[in-house]
């Protein structure tokens, strides 16, 4: 059967979200979680299905992809289609040439390590790009005790929210009703956003967290701690929360992503009890 490329409208985001949830295993990282979905709502549903990107064969979907940026596709495979040979060259056949409607231009792609995809794209001239380090914390245990206040947001704090992730983060456009969007999205129905707050009251950091169902592992996506109460333990406290908050939704792992070059955020990962996992890297196309 033929595979077929396609972006699934806003009516099938859904089934998208679903796959994801399916693929989703305490192995090597997938690349692509549903809370990846989610985090992207705070866009609306309709900018959301026209970033995602579909490969199916005989109607099911075997490769899921999301436009991150208009450069940047991350994507995931189902587990046992990743040495599939047909469509591993179906994909490098889409990703290298611009008329197939994936990329316009400047081209890098962020695709599970274990698939055969990966190798065609090195053999074709593709560059491994910067490297990202992931980390997992098991969650079979209890999580020990944040030691702050921590509170989970619901749409009356919204714009509390928003703030301190623009506090993190200086080119942040999050805002309140970017917050809305995203709690009305699908994958947000198994989300938490939680806020930590210092002896003052003053909210200091923020995360939210994306579980895709019981015995599977949870996304914190994103975190980050308020520019003006960094070096305090804040980043420490929030994950500890993330994690709790994980197991609670019956989550099995949290996992989280970031670049290796940041080694303050993969240093506060670790002392909230996450192991480091071997590096993973974007290939971008070949220049010329």
């Amino acid at each position: 059967m033929t595979i077929v490329l396609g972006t699934p409208g806003v009516g099938g985001l859904s089934e998208a979200v679903g796959v994801l949830r399916e693929w989703q295993h305490d192995g090597p990282p997938t690349q692509l979680h549903p809370g990846d979905l989610g985090w992207f709502w705070r866009f609306g549903a309709e900018a959301t299905a026209a970033a995602v990107r579909t490969w199916s064969r005989g109607g099911r979907i075997l490769a899921v992809g999301l436009l991150d940026e208009p450069e940047l596709l991350r994507m995931t495979i189902a587990p046992e289609a990743r040495q599939d040979e047909e469509l591993a060259r179906r994909l490098v056949e889409d990703l290298a040439e611009p008329e197939r409607g994936v990329f316009t231009g400047k081209a890098y792609v962020e695709a599970p390590m274990d698939a055969l995809v990966q190798d065609l794209l090195l053999d074709g001239g593709w560059n491994a790009d910067e490297p990202w380090t992931p980390l997992r914390r098991d969650l079979t245990a209890p999580v020990e005790d944040p030691d702050v206040r921590i509170e989970a947001i619901g749409p009356e704090r919204a714009r509390l929210r928003a703030a301190v992730q623009r506090a993190a983060f200086g080119e942040s456009t999050f805002t309140g009703e970017r917050w809305l969007a995203m709690a009305a999205g699908s994958p947000y129905a198994d989300a938490r956003c939680l806020v930590a707050y210092d002896d003052q009251g003053e909210a200091v950091a923020a995360v939210t967290v994306w579980s895709a169902g019981p015995g599977k592992p949870g996304l914190l996506e994103p975190m980050g701690v308020h520019s003006e109460h960094r070096g305090r333990g804040y980043g420490k406290a929030i994950t500890l929360a993330a994690a709790a908050a994980l197991r609670e939704l019956g989550s099995s792992s949290a996992i989280v992503s970031t670049p290796s070059a940041n080694v303050g955020a993969v240093a506060t990962y670790r002392s909230a009890g996450f192991l480091q996992l071997p590096e993973t890297r974007d290939l971008g196309a070949p220049r010329g």
